[in-house]
Formats: C-alpha cells, structure tokens, sequence
C-alpha cells in the first residue's frame, strides 16, 4: 500500500501492484536451481536434489519430469541401495544441443560450438576480405560457415539452440543493431541480429566483442570468481568490458566501455565519432605504434624494419632504446587510463588483452607506474584465453538463453 493526504489533509491510500508468481514461472526458476545443481555434481538421484536445493520431493519430482520431457535429463539405472528400494539416477544431457559462438573481426570470421554443458565440439575460421565484407554477405558466409562446421560434427541444424555473434562495434543489444563498424563496407546501423535471424531458428543475440571477452574470462578465464572487474582489449583497437555485480555493464546508450575514443591529453581535444577511431585508439592501438616505428626510422636506417606493434615491445624487450621509448610511452597512457577507471568503478581486478594489450613487457611496465598509486592498488593481469576469448564469452552468453528457451513457461502451462 501507498498512502498520502489531500490538499484537505484526507488520508488517501494507494493499492499497489503486488506480483505474485504464478506456477509455470514457480517451475521455470525452480527447473534453472535444479538444472544448476546436476551439472555441478554430475548424475544423482532425486533425493539428492532434494537435500541440495531445499525443495520437496513433488516438486522435485515435477520439475525432473517436466526437464525429462524437454530432453535436457533422463534416467541412466539404479544406484546403490541404503535398505529400500535403489534411487534412480538421472544426468543432464548437454548433448541435447548446442550453441554457437562467433567472432566477426577486420579480416576473419571466428567460430566455435559448444555442447550445453560448455564443452568444446569444434572451431572453424574464415577469411573476411573488404570486397566480400557487406552486412548481406557477411551474414551469408556466418550461414555457410556454421552449417558446414554442424555437418563436420555430424549435427543436426535443430540441435543449434543459440547463435551469439560478437562485433568490434557499439550494439544495441535489445535490438540487435550495430550501429557502426569502420572496418568493414557498410556497416551502418545494420539489423544483424534480424538478418541472422532469418538464417537459423534459434536464438540470435549480437554483442560487443570485449563486453563477450570480458563474459569469457568470467566464466572461462583468468576473473573467475571476479564480481566486479575490467577486462581491456588493445589490438587494432582500444575498448574495455566493464563487469559490475557479475554482470556486463553497458551504459544507457551501450557505449560504456568504449574508452577508445577517450580524448589523449596534450595531443587531441577531437569530438568522438562513431564512424572512425577514437583519438587513443590511433595512439595506443597496434597501427600507431607501427607509425610511431616507421617514422623513428625515417630518422634512423639502422632501427630493424618490424611487421606488428609487438616485434617493437619485443624489440624494447631486448634492449632497443628507441623501441623502449615507445613502450614507455604507451605504458605511460595506459598506467592512466587503469588509475582512471580504478578510481571510477574500483575493480577487484584489471585484465590486459589483446595483440598489444597482452604483451608481457607492457603489463610490466604498466605495473611498475602504478606503484606509486595508494588508489590502483588491484591487481592489473593478463586475461587467460587469447583470442578465443570472444567466443568463449558468446557461447557461455548463449549457454543461459539456450537452456532457458527449453524450459520457459508458456501460457497454457499449469
């Protein structure tokens, strides 16, 4: 109840909404416990559930039957007996379906499946090329790709159960619309998730592929158990995945984390566009430190010529003072940005990624400058799965709606 007076001081009481929930919701929260339960400890019998999860028994019972019916467990024999009569003993079955993880980057497709229990089925990669890069061929090759990958495993397309793509892009996630992505041809507020939807009948979300990485090192990598961190990816470009409360965060217009675009001090004071590079991305990014090494050696003929931004932190590594000056430079606006955002959000972890982001020499650096700090005292590490962050992070996203789109109540349900 709300209450309140009128303007003759009458007290006037408000009736509020109170939502009760009804049986099938009951069972589609008290299916996820139990489903939780039996991956976590393998094959068991009901009454275990029981003693696990604080249920009765007829719900116990109910909920196992309907999750047997939607072919996500099933009995598997007798266990042993204490005097009466043996327990059944039931198992989830994760090779219901699967789902499918994928990374759309510059220049390459990404794929991976996983079983329902995150269990790796298989990978596969494809080159991406910026004639073949529109939206509607890009949507074409993820369909071929994913289902030629299905057939190599020997998979039906109806066991694909949820398709997650993640995008070096801001992506209205509800929507599923990229709003812009430079690096590849026409890729302007384009309808991906709709696009793909069109292609499979499963579940489509499309995400920012750090805010995925960042999911990844979560539940896969290197900030398991990490409730509130920052996982910061520095290749061709600049972003970060911010994680608060165990869950990604991404800011009123889903931009949050976008620190790419973060103005450099003492060199650009530039208004942030969406349809190009922030001003740190062309800083710190793997291009501008290849810039910044071509042109020393414009200066100097004797500096090695260098392929990629880590042969220069190599090169630092080894002595080069040119190629330290560098380092240190980029080391220097880094150590900012990390003191930044640990005095914005205090995370109980910072992550480092990335072709750059991740090189040994330039997370000591880092570290060094941030002693000095009594406020960036957590600790700023490597993340844990390379380049397969991304997908690790897009399958465990699709792992919840998948399971959830099995044991959803409906309206008929009772």
């Amino acid at each position: 109840m709300a209450s309140g007076r009128n303007c003759s001081g009458d007290l006037i009481v408000k009736k509020e909404t109170v939502l009760v929930a009804r049986p099938p919701l009951l069972r589609q929260t008290n299916a996820q416990l139990l489903l939780r339960l039996l991956r976590k400890s393998g094959p068991c019998s009901k009454a275990d559930l029981v003693r696990a999860s604080g249920l009765s028994a007829p719900t116990v019972t109910n909920v196992v039957a309907h999750l047997a019916s939607t072919g996500l467990v099933e009995p598997i024999g007798e266990g042993d007996s204490t005097g009466g009569r043996p327990p059944d003993i039931i198992r989830f079955r994760a090779e219901r379906g699967c789902v499918a993880g994928v990374e759309i980057g510059p220049n390459f497709i990404r794929f991976l499946l996983a079983d329902l229990d995150g269990h790796e089925l298989g990978r596969a990669k494809a080159s991406l090329s910026w004639n073949s890069s529109k939206p509607a061929a890009v949507c074409a090759q993820i369909a071929k790709e994913l289902r030629n990958l299905l057939r190599k495993l020997k998979l039906d397309e109806e066991q694909l159960l949820g398709l997650v793509v993640g995008v070096p892009a801001i992506v209205d996630v509800k929507q599923g619309v990229v709003f812009s992505l430079s690096a590849l041809k026409g890729w302007d507020s384009v309808p991906l998730g709709s696009m793909l939807s069109r292609e499979f009948q499963c579940r489509v979300i499309v995400e920012n592929d750090t805010n995925l990485a960042a999911q990844g090192e979560y539940h896969h990598g290197a900030a398991k158990g990490e409730q509130n961190f920052v996982f910061i990816i520095i290749g061709e470009g600049v972003g970060a995945g911010i994680v608060l409360d165990g869950n990604i965060y991404r800011g009123a217009k889903w931009s949050a984390g976008e620190i790419g675009y973060l103005r450099v001090p003492n060199i650009s004071r530039e208004h942030p566009t969406i349809h190009g590079y922030g001003r740190l991305e062309k800083v710190l990014g793997a291009p501008g430190i290849l810039r910044s090494w071509r042109a020393s050696r414009k200066r100097s003929r004797t500096h090695p010529k260098v392929s990629s931004a880590t042969e220069v932190f190599d090169l630092a590594a080894a002595g080069n003072s040119q190629a330290k000056k560098i380092l240190l430079q980029r080391a220097t606006i880094l150590s900012d940005i990390v003191l930044d955002l640990a005095l914005i959000l205090n995370p109980s972890v910072i992550l480092l990624g990335g072709e750059v982001g991740s090189h040994p020499r330039l997370l000591q650096e880092v570290n060094k400058q941030l002693k000095g700090s009594e406020f960036a005292v957590m600790p700023v590490g490597p993340g844990a799965l390379g380049s397969s962050a991304v997908m690790w992070g897009a399958v465990y996203m699709g792992l919840e709606f998948a399971v959830l789109g099995l044991i959803q109540p409906s309206e008929s349900a009772s």
